[in-house]
Order: structure tokens, then sequence, then C-alpha cells
């Protein structure tokens, strides 16, 4: 299956929007700049490569050891019937052990860090997913409150000319003052939805800035997503085979496995294969002859073995960890059930979601329609006295609640269907064909250091790497040009009421 979201519009069968002029934005390009810099996403493969440090850490049990240790004594107080009793000693020991057998425990924590590192990548992968989730959901929130934004200011301009031309007929006595109080109450309203309308197009901008890492611009319309499925059980299906957060959660229970057997090794023989070289020094302080033989100021010592740990009773502790590891099992095996339960509603809520707002953008597409028709005949009735102003005002908020409508739809169908390949494991860095972009690849670290037993091997003092937004602007909610085809409409331009000589339309 072709899972490269944007790499061709003919994945959907679609051809793509017409490229956007430079200063404009593309949904890959901030998905793109999310993936460099987003902080919940550096910390995770920070999180990760912390993960990736328990492999070393597990082997580093099973490797041998060396260890030195020195020791310098001053007798204060020398016992009288002892002329041999050094006032000064000094002592320096060296061992070497070489771990031979350990019941299993060595072989048995590496494994499961291996395995914990296999569901951190796992993770990290839906970490990812969720992150472009975000980025796709604060993208088309812009796109859908800048049309809303430029759908209210053009209401209020609509019904500022409505005003104005109820004012001229109350002058010449074809209206009453009641029309132009309904007039003047509409129009109030339509100012306070539009300032309602730009604090949430401010909001949208500043949490783009916070998911994203800069500020929006010129949002070019995203292109249809592809390999959406056919029907719930198909979208199921996939998921339960690819979802990320699923996947870690197998590996979290596999790991567990591996855990018990630790445990149990615990009850187990030990044996290790151990030499010490010992040096010591009595700095001078014991005569060089006693007793008419030489008595060495200094020597050395080496000793060599094997070092047999047999555990017979440990007050119950072998057998508490092993409970605490199969519990730990029992906990993993179920939190592997809640996981599945999780992406099965995640992927039927998403595709229920995507089918409803798809069903939404059809009926509101054609009560845009509708209302367009409606209200170009309202106001032709009202221009030969059919109709009332409030009937023009009634007619005017229908078709502004269902061009909202229509546009709200259309976020939430491109947003959910998304969130459906996200949930089916196809929403990944992998699957989106980032250009430009060099992918992180978890496994490069691991590599790097599962094998390592360097002591002084360090990486050094970490630098930030998601960029700050301290210094980008404060959003407002300036809409420039039309955002969307029906803002540019034969509806506000159309005749509509006429008195003598003045004229309502919009100029």
């Amino acid at each position: 299956m072709t899972r490269l979201l944007f790499r061709r519009a003919a994945l959907a069968g679609v051809a793509l929007l017409p490229l956007a002029p430079v200063s404009a934005e593309t949904l890959r390009e901030a998905l793109a700049k999310a993936y460099a810099n987003n902080p919940t996403l550096t910390a995770q493969r920070a999180a990760q490569r912390a993960t990736d440090e328990n492999v070393p850490i597990a082997r580093s049990n099973g490797l041998p050891s060396l260890a030195a240790s020195g020791t310098a004594t001053e007798n204060a107080i020398q016992a009288n019937n002892n002329f041999l009793n050094p006032e000064r000693l000094a002592n320096s020991q060296l061992q070497l052990s070489v771990p031979l057998y350990q019941g299993g425990a060595v072989r048995n924590a590496v494994r499961a860090a291996e395995t914990r590192v296999e569901s951190g990548q796992a993770t990290l992968r839906n970490t990812e997913a969720n992150t472009f989730v975000n980025v796709v959901a604060a993208y088309m929130n812009v796109i859908r409150d800048e049309a809303i934004v430029g759908l209210n200011q053009q209401n209020v301009r609509v019904l500022d000319v409505n005003l104005n031309a109820s004012r001229d007929r109350f002058q010449v006595g074809d209206l009453t003052r009641t029309d132009v109080a309904q007039s003047e109450a509409r129009l109030a309203l339509a100012r306070a939805q539009l300032q309602s309308a730009e604090a949430q197009l401010i909001s949208s901008r500043e949490n783009y800035i916070a998911v994203v890492g800069a500020p929006p611009v010129a949002l070019e319309q995203p292109p249809a997503l592809p390999n959406l499925p056919a029907s719930p059980a198909a979208a199921v299906d996939t998921a339960l085979d690819r979802n990320p957060q699923l996947l870690a959660a197998r590996k979290a229970a596999d790991a567990t496995r591996f855990d018990i057997d630790v445990a149990r090794a615990g009850r187990r023989p030990r044996v290790a294969a151990v030499t010490t070289g010992t040096y010591f020094n009595y700095l001078g302080s014991v005569p060089a002859v006693a007793n008419g033989q030489r008595v060495p100021g200094s020597g050395t010592a080496v000793t060599t073995g094997l070092q047999l740990s047999l555990p017979l009773f440990q007050g119950g502790a072998p057998a508490a960890r092993v409970r605490q590891a199969e519990a730990g099992r029992s906990q993993a095996i179920e939190q592997l059930t809640g996981a599945e339960r999780a992406v099965i509603s995640q992927t039927r809520s998403a595709y229920a979601i995507w089918q409803s707002a798809q069903q939404v953008i059809a009926s509101s597409e054609t009560a845009v329609n509708a209302n367009k028709l409606s209200l170009e005949g309202v106001r032709a009735e009202n221009s030969v006295g059919t109709r009332t102003i409030l009937d023009i005002l009634n007619a005017e908020q229908e078709l502004l609640n269902s061009q909202v409508t229509l546009v709200t739809a259309r976020r939430d169908a491109y947003v959910a269907g998304f969130a459906l390949l996200a949930a089916m494991g196809n929403a990944e860095a992998r699957d989106l064909n980032l250009e430009g972009t060099t992918l992180y690849d978890p496994t490069t670290n691991y590599k790097r250091v599962r094998r390592r037993f360097n002591d002084f091997g360090d990486d050094g003092e970490p630098e930030p790497l998601a960029t700050s937004t301290r210094a980008t602007p404060a959003q407002t909610a300036t809409v420039s040009g039309p955002l969307d085809p029906m803002l540019d409409t034969d509806v506000d331009r159309s005749p509509g009421l006429t008195t003598g000589a003045s004229s309502p339309n919009r100029q």
C-alpha cells in the first residue's frame, strides 16, 4: 500500500492545488517545522535515548570489573608486646572479577532492556503521529477561523449597508422606526460575533505557534488525504496491526516475561573468577632486622581463584521479587488490553467523525446555495413590498450560519481523516514525505551505545533543540484578501433595497 500522504495527488485521485506564492505556507512545510522543532517530540527523542542506555547498563553486569583500593594508616598507640607493630602502613589492592554464571539474570535483563527499547521506539512513533495530528488540527483551525472572521466581516458590511438603507427609507416614510431598530440590533449582534470570531482566530494562531514554532503565514489549502479506509472494520484491522501505541504496549508486555526470569535468578548460585593483587609498605616504621631475621619493609601478593555464592535463605526476598514481577506482567497484560480498546475506540470514532463531517459538508453546501437564492429572492420581494426588513435580516443570518457550518465541517473532516490515518499507523514522518527534512532514526543512537563499555564515554552537556517562540510577535485577527470563493459572492452585490436616490448596494 502506498503510504506517502503528500507525495502525489494521484494517490487521492485528484490534482493538488496550484503552487502557492512564495510567501504562502503549505501543510507539508508546517509538519516539517514541527518535526524539527516541536519540544514534545524532541523531548520524547531524548527519553528514547535514555531508554537505549538501559541495554549497556544491563550488559555491564555480565562484563569483567576491575577495581583498585588503597589505605594509609598511622598507629597513634602501639601495643607494647609487639615490637614489629608498625607505626605506619600503606596498603593497595587491585581486584579483577569475571562473572561466569549469574543464574541467567544478566541475559534476561539485557533481553528485557532490548524489548523495552523496541517499545520506546514505538512510543516515539506514537508521539510523532500525535504531534502531526496536533499540527494538522492547528493548521486547519487557523484556516477555519480566518474564513469565519472573513464571513463575519462580510456580514457586518452587509448589515451596515442594510441599516443605512433602512434609515433612508425611514426618512421617506417607507419604513417604521421598528424596522430601523431591528437593523441596528442585528448589526450590533453581528459586530459582537465578529469580535468573538477574531478572538478565536488569535487563539488559533497562537496555538499554531506553540505547536509549529513559527507564526502562520498565508496558509494554503491542504491536499486531499489518500488511502482512507472504506469501512470502520478495515480501519480497525489496519490499526490493530500498525498502531504504534498498541505496538508499544505489546513490547512492554513482552519485556515483563524477562523480568520474571531476572527475579528467579536471585535464588540461583553465582560463580565468578577473582584475581587480587596486593601491595603493602610499612613506610620505614619497622626495623630491618628482628631476632636475627630480615624484616621486609614492603611486599606484594597475588591470589586467584573461583568465587561461588550459593543462596540458602534470604528471608523470602527472592520469592517476593518473583511475585512482584509476575504482578507487573499481569499489569502489562491488562494495559495491553486497555491500549487495544483505546485504539479500536479512537479508530472507530475518527471514522465516524470523518464520515459525519463529509455528510455535513454536502448538506452545508446545499444549504449555502439555497440560502444564497433565498436571500436574493427575499431582497427582490422586499423591493415590491411583499417582504419585511426582518425577513432580509433572517435570510442573511441563515446564510452566514450555513457558511460557518460549511467551513467548520471542512475543518472537522480533514482533521478527523488525518486522525484516522494516525490511528491506523499511517501518519508518521516516514509516511508524509517531508521533503528537505532529515528523518530522525532512533536506531542510530541505539546502535551507537548498545555495546559501549567505556566508563568515560559521556556525550556532553545537552543543548536545547526546540526553538523558543519568545521572539514571535503577538498575533492579530487581520485577514487579508478573500479566503474562500463564497466570501466574494453575488449575494452581497445583488440588487437590494432601493428608495429613490438611495441604494443599499455595497460599493
